[in-house]
């Protein structure tokens, strides 16, 4: 998974041709990995062959909110959910929330880039997409057929406060990854637990 939120941007279709947008932080982030150095050392190496010779980073969106066939979607900040700068869009007059990368559909939780600090900030996002009282919720990772129902906001906190407190009861990567495995075996995806584990209890 990409060190950053470098593809997390929204297109609005302004006129003619699609206009991708992103928030300020999240436009820095892209133009910093496509940056021609970052390209040959880690993308290139990950996607050989594949990636287009001319990248163009999003422009940055004025304000929280554009509109979709005159629909408001807001732009909610989310801070640190599995990745820095995260986002998601509140569609009131729906009720409806796509939460980008803060929950999980039956899914194992990419905990590899948080530590204490940005799981206890990933939990207060949660707290956030929470408050908007959404009627959906759209995951940022999920399973092949989603049901996005709302409990999945406090399935996500359950899954991050088991990982504390199996992080605080084992001393290596394979007990943490076997407690949590033992915990939510129904997940999809337990490679990313794997990663978890193993930033979390370094050998």
């Amino acid at each position: 998974m990409p060190p950053s939120s470098t593809f997390k941007f929204t297109s609005l279709v302004a006129s003619k041709w699609p206009k991708a947008l992103a928030t300020a932080p999240v436009v820095a982030a892209i133009k910093n990995q496509i940056k021609p150095e970052f390209m040959k050392t880690f993308w290139e190496p990950r996607f050989p062959g594949q990636l287009p010779s001319e990248l163009i980073a999003p422009e940055p969106l004025a304000g929280d909110t554009f509109y979709l066939e005159e629909e408001a979607l807001k732009v909610v900040e989310l801070g640190h959910t599995d990745t820095s700068h995260s986002t998601g869009l509140h569609v009131p007059s729906i009720d409806l929330v796509i939460s980008g990368d803060s929950v999980y559909n039956d899914t194992h939780l990419y905990l590899a880039e948080c530590d204490e600090k940005a799981r206890n900030e990933w939990l207060r996002a949660l707290d956030r997409v929470e408050s908007l009282q959404p009627k959906a919720v759209v995951a940022g990772h999920g399973v092949l057929e989603p049901d996005s129902s709302p409990r999945h906001i406090e399935e996500t906190r359950r899954y991050i406060r088991d990982f504390n407190a199996c992080l605080a009861t084992t001393s290596t990567p394979q007990e943490l990854y076997e407690r949590m495995l033992s915990l939510h075996p129904k997940r999809v995806n337990p490679g990313s637990l794997w990663a978890a584990a193993k930033a979390a209890r370094p050998s």
